[in-house]
Parts: structure tokens; sequence; C-alpha cells
């Protein structure tokens, strides 16, 4: 007994070991590679990253002003500020907290509700703008890493992956919005306007919406997108855009009416409001036609149409291409401007 007493007192490895130890865990260095992409995009990216503060009118003459967050980064050395739309729409103030700290002036250099963007310019010295990537090369299963501001904790590090492309979602303004990415970058309310990063640091989208009751669906607009919109922005402070004063819905079109006039689509725009005066009621459009076909171009929906409705349409002479009670005509139209979403 004492030396079994002695055995067990003395030596500090188990008495019984029936074979090799346990081997270490073998996936180590990739969760240390992972973490290390990690903390590399949030040292380089969040210093870019901004807080926005807005105050809106109350709805109510006499009502005090409605506070809002959001996020937005600096894409420019001499100040622009790339951010949501709905962020800063109707915003009666606008103020930007920098990283540092500095609550530089701020101006608003445009916005686009359809795609949900608007463009700020700060003013202040030593600014560090993101490197921006491309989205179309994206791959599904991709890193994607969001920093922004969810209710108000400043320069908050997601990460997660790119979980789809190509979704198309609704704006605000009821415009259909393509080519978004989706993630499972956790998004909360505050994080608008932020960005998505892939592993490199470069920003490849721009924060927009969540689905609340879901986890782990969360969305953000195109980089290449958001490079397009912005040029027009700072050019002209809004997206110019064509209309033609016809509301509508989407419709299926009789399969004989199809084959007999050779119709490249099977559904149409419905027409079931005229503008008075407008474009399409000085085309001769009337209620009940539908359209299937805008400047040479087959018309599905309302979708469609809205895609060719663009700058380049605008006071040019454009075919329009009905099925009037079964019967195909031609008109001619001519697009007016349309005014910025309100």
């Amino acid at each position: 007994m004492k030396n079994l007493t002695r055995l067990i007192s003395t030596d500090s490895s188990p008495p019984f070991q029936s074979g090799p130890a346990p081997s270490q865990p073998t996936d180590g260095p990739l969760l240390d590679a992972y973490s290390q992409a990690v903390s590399y995009v949030a040292e380089t990216v969040s210093p870019s990253v901004v807080n926005i503060e807005v105050r809106k009118n109350g709805a109510r003459a006499g009502a005090s002003e409605a506070g809002g967050s959001g996020s937005g980064f600096i894409i420019s050395p001499d100040g622009l500020v790339l951010t949501n739309s709905h962020v800063v729409h109707d915003a009666s103030r606008i103020g930007v907290v920098l990283a540092d700290g500095r609550r530089p002036d701020t101006v608003l250099v445009g916005e686009d509700p359809d795609t949900d963007l608007a463009v700020l310019r700060i003013y202040a010295p030593n600014l560090k703008p993101v490197a921006l990537g491309e989205s179309q090369n994206l791959r599904v299963g991709q890193m994607a890493i969001a920093i922004g501001n969810p209710y108000g904790f400043q320069a908050t590090v997601t990460a997660g992956i790119v979980s789809a492309l190509g979704r198309s979602m609704r704006a605000r303004s009821g415009r259909l919005m393509d080519e978004i990415v989706q993630t499972d970058a956790a998004l909360n309310p505050g994080n608008s306007g932020g960005p998505l990063v892939n592993s490199r640091g470069e920003v490849i989208g721009v924060n927009t919406a969540v689905i609340l009751p879901a986890q782990g669906i969360c969305f953000a607009i195109g980089i290449d997108t958001a490079k397009h919109v912005v040029g027009w922005l700072v050019r002209d402070g809004r997206i110019r855009r064509s209309y033609i004063g016809v509301g509508g819905q989407n419709v299926k079109v009789h399969r004989r009416v199809v084959r007999h006039h050779h119709l490249s689509v099977e559904s149409g725009l419905l027409v079931v409001h005229l503008e008075p005066g407008g474009p399409g009621e000085r085309a001769g459009l009337r209620d009940g036609d539908v359209i299937v076909e805008f400047a040479g171009r087959p018309v599905t929906g309302i979708d469609a149409l809205h895609k060719l409705l663009t700058e380049e349409t605008i006071g040019k002479t454009c075919s329009l291409v009905v099925v009037r009670h079964a019967e195909k005509m031609s008109l001619e139209i001519i697009p007016a401007e349309s005014q910025p979403s309100k």
C-alpha cells in the first residue's frame, strides 16, 4: 500500500495509459489565417468608415425633429463619402463623425433613391479613402466583412460570406434594384451605408438592407453599380432618367396573340393610368393597351420598361409597340425627364 500511495502522490501522469496521447487539432492554422484576414481588413478600412447623424423635420407642423443615424465611408482624399439615400433623404441636418472623433462640415452632393445611394462631401484634412474593388467577379462563398455603426456602436465589424449574387430588391422609391449582393455578415440598424469588404480590404458593396424576421439574410448594393451612380451624382447631383407618364401592371399576353403577331414576349405592361398631358397620352396610348416593346427592345413588365427609360431617351422620339384589342399597333413617343423621387 505504501508503494502504491507513493506512486499516486509523486507521479503527475495518469497511472494507466492505454495508447498514445491525443493529437492537437489540425485546423489551428486555418483559424489563424481567417482571424488575420478579418483583423487586417478591420485595421485597414475602419479609419475610413464614418458615423452619419441626421435630423429630420417632424411630420406635423411645429413637431420636434426626429433623429437617425447610419454609416458611410470615404471614397476620395478630397472628402467624398458614399452612403445610402435612405439614411440622408429629407434630412434637415447631416453630421458626420470620423473614426478619430472629428466632426467636419458636411454637405449633400446628391442622392438617388432609385438605387438607394447618396454622396456627401466633408471638409477635413488627412482623410483616408477606401480601396474600391469589383462586384462583377465575386463568387458565392468568398469572405465578406461588414463595418459600420449599428445602434451607434462605432466601427463594429462582422464577418461572413457572400451568400448569393444577382439578387433584385425594391428601393424605397418602388423601383427595382438589380445586381444586389446577399451576405450573411450580420447587419443591424445603423449599418446602412457602410462598406462590405473582401479579404483584401477592397469594398465590394454598400450595405443597405436586412430581412428583419430572418437571420443571416442581408443585402448590399454592388460596388460596380455604386461607381456608376457616384459619377453622375458628383456631376449632376442626381441621376437623370426619362418617363412616359404611364401607370400599369404586368399581364400575360394571350398565346394566340403572341403567335399571330410573332411577338418576342409573352407578357407586357397593361396601361391602367395615363398622366394627363403626359408623354403617353400625347403619343396616343389608351387605358387597356399592353406595351410589349419600347425603342426596339422587348417590354415584359414595369421593371423591364424602367430599365429602358434612361437619360439617353429624354426628348428623343422612340418607337412604342402595343397590343390593343388583340391588334398590334406601333406608336411614336417622346419620353420626358423624370423628376427626382420625393
